[in-house]
């Protein structure tokens, strides 16, 4: 997994509430267990048209945003069912933060465990960080995991809260399996100990 450490990108605002899973990525896309490919279907049912071509007013299709890797969401995103492969799309298309006011549970956690940073800040702060990445490709954030910061393009400054270990685990780049291949040294001398028990 990719460290996250420092992330600097126009934010993308999608200003949507209780968007759920099936909003990032519609069903129909949930047969691979790949987690490459989704980027093109991130969101496809806003961001394309019937006919299949683009759908000019969504936020991702516009010149400022197509490179995105900061957004910018309404209330609750993530709601709705537990699929994994909504962080697999937003990674495969580039996302790697996503700011806003609450998340649903799962997706929340699901981020964490495939190099997405979710980042919860108040409502107050939201419609700042709106007011920034409205402004398109003359507005950048910065976030600063290690400090726990989003700066703003004015040089304004907001501190984020996130639980120690899942920090960790982003700034060190380490998913279920890099933290168990951490304890790997561990791991093999206890079966050397079982080992030995054996033929005792």
């Amino acid at each position: 997994m990719q460290p996250f450490t420092t992330l600097t990108s126009t934010p993308a605002p999608l200003k949507v509430v209780n968007v759920d899973t099936d909003m990032i990525i519609p069903k129909q896309y949930l047969k691979t267990i790949k987690r490459t490919g989704l980027g093109t279907a991130l969101f496809s049912e806003m961001r394309y048209k019937d006919d299949g071509s683009e759908n000019p007013d969504f936020v991702l299709n516009q010149p400022a945003y197509r490179k995105a890797e900061i957004l910018v969401a309404g209330d609750n995103f993530g709601c709705g069912s537990s699929r994994e492969h909504a962080p697999w799309a937003l990674l495969d298309f580039g996302i790697r933060c996503v700011i806003s006011t609450s998340f649903a549970d799962i997706f929340y956690n699901n981020c964490f465990k495939n190099g997405i940073l979710p980042i919860k800040v108040t409502p107050e702060q939201l419609d700042a960080l709106f007011d920034d990445a409205e402004r398109g490709s003359n507005a950048t954030l910065t976030i600063d995991l290690e400090n726990q910061t989003i700066k703003g393009p004015d040089g304004g400054e907001i501190r984020f809260e996130i639980d120690p270990f899942r920090k960790h685990c982003l700034l060190n780049g380490l998913d279920d399996i890099g933290l168990t291949m951490e304890k790997a040294p561990k791991i093999d001398a206890y079966e050397e100990k079982l080992k030995q028990r054996a033929w005792a």
